[in-house]
């Protein structure tokens, strides 16, 4: 079955299968759950769906969602993709107070820590920036458009993240690299120097998270196309330690899965404290859970939590007053798939932060849906159907588009002077006429 569904996916050459993503709020009064061109958003303090409106005149988004992110404090949250717009929401309204138009498709998006600036990269490597507000410390124009503050050049980026301190930016690309590079406090007037570069993985770099000791040490988590996820001292550009999952999952799946190609770690996310990783395998359903001493300046693999039949996370991401961990897989613009173009499951996982989860006496499971908070309510809120657990057939389609849509963004292409002056003709990154 599943075969057949990734021949299908492959054959229908010009798709682009956008993977569904997952944000909690990180005082866990939200999680909002993003497919194709719908954000979702469900409010866990009022146990109810949330309406979003739009007082910025940009309409809602046209195109897949590529980047979803709160802000340090919650207060904000972006959303930007493939139809070139990034739009900022106020999370106690939810109410978008900005929609920011780019160039060329964003591929990630990050919020400053004091909440004043949107930094955007499109699907070129280029960096933008935005104020958000009255102020923000920078020269910003009159129409607040995007300003280019430094690039991976010609590669795609892939994540971006600010440090804990709010001193630094880290950019992934697919390139195989990290940089790491200094965010001044009047980000449109200061100089963008570079860090540090963390150089390790030999495959694209597919996700990046900070993590940091109680004392304010923080250290750089990345995970890569090449099975591994890494740690880094990222001031010094060190790689402290690697842990390789293709080893630890390898016997739980068929023969063909031990690739490494079809084992590229999908998404990271840490606990609060930094002592628990946990890891998303493109071809394993479930999640690795990497046991991490930032003391020790270690990562060793912990245990690993399956999940359904076909159900690969695509994103994770933590609420951590409440010890969650929510996962989700889906995918848009799925080929044969009438009446259901936009995929979704929500799986999640308690108590995750050290302690139960860490012990190794305990067997680590996932809510069945009765037990997830506000059960059906959520569920459907979020998912936008309650049966999808029960489409074996549903979800090995999403599965098998998931592995071509990885491999046609993140893995570079070698085509003949025919087949690039058609790109030219008809692709969807040109500059947009002032």
């Amino acid at each position: 079955m599943e075969d057949t569904a990734v021949e299908e996916a492959e054959a229908s050459g010009a798709a682009e299968f956008a993977p569904a993503l997952v944000a909690a709020h990180p005082l866990g009064h939200s999680v909002a759950v993003a497919v194709g061109p719908e954000l979702r958003v469900f409010d866990l303090k009022a146990g109810s769906v949330v309406s979003l409106s739009d007082d910025s005149g940009g309409g809602s988004h046209s195109d897949a969602i590529r980047a979803i992110s709160f802000s340090a404090n919650g207060v904000l949250f972006a959303s930007a993709g493939d139809d070139k717009l990034v739009k900022v929401w106020r999370t106690d309204s939810w109410c978008c107070i900005q929609t920011i138009t780019s160039e060329k498709r964003v591929s990630a998006v990050a919020i400053s820590n004091d909440g004043m600036h949107i930094t955007l990269a499109d699907k070129f490597g280029l960096i933008w920036l935005v104020t958000v507000g009255q102020s923000g410390g920078g020269l910003g124009s009159t129409d607040n458009k995007p300003v280019s503050i430094f690039g991976h050049y010609c590669s795609i980026i892939t994540s971006m993240k600010f440090s804990p301190d709010g001193l630094f930016i880290a950019t992934a690309d697919r390139d195989f690299k990290i940089r790491v590079t200094l965010f001044p406090k009047k980000p449109l007037r200061g100089a963008h120097e570079i860090q540090s570069f963390c150089l390790g993985h030999t495959e694209f770099v597919s996700c990046i998270a900070f993590t940091c000791l109680s004392e304010g040490s923080s250290f750089l988590l990345s995970g890569g196309g090449d099975s591994t996820v890494r740690l880094w001292d990222y001031i010094n550009g060190c790689l402290l330690d690697t842990c390789q999952v293709r080893d630890k999952v390898g016997e739980l799946l068929e023969p063909n899965e031990t690739e490494d190609s079809n084992l590229a770690i999908a998404d990271i996310c840490p606990t609060n404290d930094g002592s628990l990783v946990a890891v998303a395998i493109q071809s394993f359903n479930g999640v690795m859970l990497l046991a991490c001493d930032l003391v020790a300046k270690k990562l060793s693999f912990l245990k690993v939590i399956t999940m359904e039949k076909c159900y690969i996370p695509t994103s994770l991401a933590s609420s951590f007053p409440a010890g969650l961990l929510w996962t989700v897989m889906g995918a848009s613009n799925m080929p044969n798939q009438a009446g259901s173009q936009l995929l979704t499951r929500l799986n999640i996982i308690p108590h995750f932060k050290n302690g139960i989860l860490a012990s190794s006496d305990h067997v680590p499971t996932v809510l069945v849906d009765s037990e997830v908070p506000h059960g059906e309510k959520l569920l459907l809120a979020l998912q936008g159907s309650l049966d999808i657990a029960k489409q074996e057939e549903v979800l090995a389609s999403v599965l098998a588009a998931l592995k071509v849509s990885m491999h046609k963004m993140l893995v570079k292409k070698h085509y003949s002077e025919e087949r690039r002056e058609h790109r030219k003709r008809v692709r969807n990154d040109k500059k947009i006429k002032k």
